[in-house]
């Protein structure tokens, strides 16, 4: 599971979900990442936005 990005197998470990659920979870954030202007690759998903959907990281902090 090293790497800037992540398989259906790694999203299955790390979610514990079924290989299906795994692959439109992929599919899913690869479509977010092409509206937003970035180039894709079918199978697979940057660690980076999985990380920044489905991976809790503590409250925000408020500043200001």
């Amino acid at each position: 599971m090293k790497g800037e990005f992540l398989t259906a197998r790694d999203i299955q470990k790390i979610l514990g979900v079924k290989q299906a659920k795994s692959y439109d979870i992929i599919r899913t954030l690869n479509a977010q990442m092409k509206e937003e202007g970035y180039m894709v690759i079918q199978g697979k998903v940057s660690r980076a936005k999985f990380e920044e959907c489905y991976c809790y990281k503590g409250p925000k902090s408020q500043t200001g």
